[in-house]
């Protein structure tokens, strides 16, 4: 039987809110199978669980935020891509403020965090989200189309191209393609940080946002080059960095899934619309479980493999 996983031990860290700049602590704590991954807002007078799922998704803008009643969490999907990376499905993400920590802009941290307090094979079948047949979203038309599909694959895989046009990242790679059963999510996406122009940090800051970031968890650039003196992580950390958040915000549908996933210009707000549109059509998918690990996809059945 393909298992659920948790991890064997909580684990801490202490950051600030990319957007909010407030000091937040994060403690990830072991849950029971079939759990899922629920988010506790412990700063409150009583505390509230926020259960992930795609209709939790209440706000887009900048950062993927997930509400229950009138609490939130904002910027969840950097923890969430490394939830999805490493296949951690139960988990307790107990958390002091109203952001997640942006640390160093990437999963890496997150992913460190997760390996460190190792993960545990629970007595309970990992549940898939398979897709049967094609889902896609659209916006806008000619120069603004952007798109996201998913289509059926025995596997996870996805592909994304960016579309920006400024000098330093046109000479970088603006397609890539991961598949999370051939390659290796903790080398290969999870250390592509976020990015950002400086025009538009000045724009936020005045309006109260990314009072958090910096060149210490940020890719910064001018309307000419990145001016981060440590340059880039990869040739193609820009739009690596966009599968990073793209596998954050398809997790919130609550289960891996099993497929194919494309898309050109996307972003928080139509992957959300792409989960969404997918729930809606109940003949597109199904939820699978493989008692013989090996009809599972390559890579899943093995551990989360380490650096």
């Amino acid at each position: 039987m393909l298992q659920q996983r948790t991890l064997k031990t909580l684990t801490r860290a202490v950051g600030v809110g990319l957007h909010s700049g407030q000091r937040v602590e994060l403690t990830l704590r072991p849950a029971q199978p079939d759990t899922g991954i629920v988010f506790r807002r412990v700063d409150l007078p009583q505390p509230v669980d926020i259960p992930i799922n795609a209709e939790a998704v209440t706000d887009t803008r900048l950062a993927s935020t997930i509400s229950v009643g009138g609490a939130k969490v904002h910027t969840v999907e950097h923890l969430m891509s490394a939830c999805a990376g490493l296949g951690i499905d139960n988990l307790y993400v107990d958390i002091t403020a109203e952001e997640v920590p942006i640390l160093d802009g990437s999963s890496a941290s997150f992913v460190f965090l997760l390996q460190s307090a190792g993960i545990e094979l629970q007595r309970a079948p990992k549940r898939f989200i398979r897709v049967n047949r094609p889902v896609e979203v659209r916006e806008g038309s000619g120069a603004n189309a952007k798109w996201a599909r998913l289509t059926p694959y025995h596997g996870y895989k996805l592909s994304f191209e960016i579309d920006f046009h400024h000098p330093a990242v046109d000479s970088t790679g603006q397609r890539v393609e991961f598949d999370l059963g051939q390659g290796n999510y903790s080398r290969d996406i999870a250390r592509a940080r976020t990015f950002g122009f400086t025009r538009d940090v000045e724009m936020m800051r005045s309006n109260g946002l990314a009072l958090g970031g910096g060149l210490d968890n940020a890719i910064v650039m001018d309307d000419y080059k990145v001016l981060n003196s440590d340059g880039l992580r990869y040739d193609d950390e820009f739009v690596k960095h966009k599968i990073l958040d793209a596998m954050g915000d398809l997790y919130l549908i609550g289960k891996p899934l099993l497929a194919a996933y494309s898309a050109f210009r996307s972003g928080h707000g139509l992957n959300n619309l792409l989960l969404r549109e997918l729930l809606a059509q109940r003949d597109a998918w199904e939820v699978v479980t493989f008692e013989d690990e090996r009809q599972a996809p390559t890579g899943f059945a093995q551990p989360a493999r380490a650096w």
